[in-house]
């Protein structure tokens, strides 16, 4: 499972938002490194563990020959009260790390087999996701 060394506060605050303005990503939006990518097409909070699902699947149907790269990194601590506690104990203790997704950013890119595995195992992956993605190719 992936997470950071050390993180500067140990609660982060919950990143609310207007939901009538549509947020996309800037950054890691395109195929960088590999020929086929899995591109996020909706906007989601991506645990660390969800994460790790999906590199598995993807990393078990490339074999030795594919590489893959892993283009998000889950930094944000996420908090969980345990179960029956009443409102106004304050704030649960971190469980996590999850990573903020919005669309259009490129979550896991591969190269190095063919098309057609490649595809197969991106599809896979994106089923571990709690977010819908589509499979993209690089253009040159």
């Amino acid at each position: 499972m992936m997470f950071p060394k050390k993180v500067k506060f140990r609660k982060w605050h919950t990143m609310r938002r207007n939901p009538k303005s549509p947020k996309v990503a800037t950054r890691g939006i395109t195929v960088a490194f590999g020929s086929h990518g899995l591109r996020a097409m909706t906007e989601a909070r991506v645990r660390s563990n969800q994460i790790e699902s999906a590199r598995k699947v993807i990393a078990r149907s490339l074999g030795k020959t594919g590489k893959l790269w892993v283009r998000i990194f889950p930094d944000k601590p996420f908090t969980q009260k345990p179960p029956e506690v009443k409102l106004g104990k304050g704030k649960g203790d971190p469980v996590g790390y999850e990573v903020q997704v919005w669309p259009g950013r490129v979550l896991f890119e591969v190269d190095g087999v063919t098309d057609e595995v490649a595809v197969k195992s991106l599809v896979s992956a994106a089923k571990k996701l709690p977010l819908k993605a589509k499979v993209v190719s690089r253009t040159h």
